[in-house]
């Protein structure tokens, strides 16, 4: 379906390598981009200013987009690398989670809340209460990866009675006030808020080798020796800080350390989990049975809804002082189209296997990607890539470059340095063969 005569037929596409019409960004990206920069607040534009002055060209607009393919404004047809910082699994909207948010859209779009549920909401807290090991595990649901980091923070406080909570550097877990007092990546974000913020947070660096995990591990026991740390908050594999991989064991040491210490163990798997990392959840191939795991980004195949999933024992902190009406809710947790769609996603990806071929299909891009001169470093597991380049390649250079030869990627670590690769679980294997040689290409031209 074309949205005007610049936008080539969505349906076409899915799988097709770029074809630029102009030099990204085009004309109408740009006037677009003006448009935006006039009126959206600058909590949202200030990271794209501070790349703009550091001679970053105004962003493309999307204006569509099908399985691997996205579509900007001008027309010009990108492979998408990036897909929703990881958030579409299934790629831009997937035939079966379209159909179930059609389907759904017939029959009830909202319900009331905590007080009359949608029968589609039931079913899905079913499925997602399969993923956790305990057969008695509960879920909390909201709209964002933050809400689900704050729903465990909440619970954690309530089940340990401590309002403490052990955090690493370089990790993002939203920008919500409970995410936001545990945000190692950015402390610039998080500071000019400390006042309202938990007092009770420390942090400690994310390991990637084994002499770094020991002094971790070493500085994470005299914290929790204060006793009053009641949450210990790890991503298994940092994301936005740099896609750190931790060396092996050290979950499973650090969960020791939360058992001992009486703490909940709390997962964040916004990204990594439900296949990204070739792994319904990272931290059960690791060895680690979270208290708590936070799911989001992919849950919902494109649509906002997240999970909090946690062992019954967990969840009971809620009702720790029955004489006390303690709740978390909201009017769209647990929205009746969000839940649709959410069901469609974890169908798809269980009976499509798309955790192992995230494993699979990953694993050969890695290895591929290790091979092109001037690529230092490859991290990651599954379909959840980090590159970090030799001097004098600059991952920032090599993101705007790429971009105008029809990629989109990201960027994370604290400064940026890292090209960061999480395409849909569907993708065409030899779109990704193809980047391989384009970045090989874009290399050799910058050398």
């Amino acid at each position: 379906m074309r949205t005007n005569d610049r936008i080539p037929a969505l349906d076409e596409l899915g799988s097709s390598p770029p074809a630029l019409r102009t030099l990204p960004p085009g004309p109408e990206s740009r006037a677009l981009a003006a448009r935006l920069g006039r009126l959206e607040s600058p909590a949202f534009g200030t990271r794209r200013q501070a790349r703009a002055a550091d001679g970053d060209p105004a962003p493309i607009v999307y204006a569509g987009g099908r399985g691997s393919n996205v579509v900007d404004v001008d027309g010009n047809v990108y492979v998408d690398l990036a897909a929703g910082f990881g958030a579409l699994a299934l790629g831009h909207n997937p035939r079966p989670v379209r159909h179930a948010l059609d389907a759904q859209a017939d029959v009830l779009w909202q319900a009331l809340g905590d007080l009359h549920s949608a029968n589609v909401k039931v079913t899905l807290l079913e499925k997602l209460a399969a993923i956790h090991p305990d057969p008695k595990a509960r879920v909390l649901l909201g709209q964002s990866g933050s809400d689900a980091v704050t729903a465990a923070l909440k619970t954690a406080a309530l089940t340990t009675g401590k309002p403490g909570v052990l955090a690493f550097e370089g990790a993002y877990h939203g920008l919500g006030y409970g995410p936001l007092s545990a945000l190692g990546l950015a402390p610039g974000w998080r500071e000019p808020f400390a006042e309202q913020l938990n007092r009770h947070v420390h942090f400690v660096p994310y390991p990637g080798s084994p002499a770094e995990a020991a002094a971790c591990l070493d500085r994470a026991r005299a914290i929790l020796e204060r006793n009053d740390i009641g949450a210990i908050l790890i991503e298994p594999i940092l994301g936005r800080g740099g896609v750190v991989v931790p060396p092996p064991g050290f979950l499973r040491e650090l969960s020791s350390l939360a058992k001992n210490a009486s703490a909940l163990l709390v997962v964040d798997e916004i990204w990594t989990g439900l296949g990204r990392s070739g792994s319904w959840l990272y931290s059960l191939d690791a060895g680690v049975t979270p208290d708590l795991v936070c799911l989001g980004k992919s849950l919902g195949g494109g649509l906002p809804i997240s999970a909090c999933i946690g062992s019954d024992e967990a969840m009971q902190g809620w009702r720790r002082e029955p004489s006390k009406l303690v709740v978390h809710t909201a009017t769209f947790h647990g929205a009746p189209l969000a839940c649709a769609t959410a069901i469609a996603t974890l169908d798809v990806l269980r009976e499509e296997r798309l955790a192992e071929r995230a494993a699979a299909v990953g694993a050969r891009f890695s290895a591929k990607l290790a091979k092109v001169k001037g690529v230092a470093e490859v991290r990651g597991r599954g379909l959840m890539i980090g590159l970090r380049f030799e001097a004098p390649f600059s991952a920032l250079v090599l993101w705007r470059e790429l971009l105008e030869r029809g990629y989109v990627t990201t960027l994370g670590g604290r400064a940026s340095e890292v090209l960061v690769l999480t395409p849909a679980l569907t993708i065409d294997e030899g779109l990704l063969d193809a980047f391989v040689h384009e970045l090989a290409s874009t290399l050799e031209a910058s050398a």
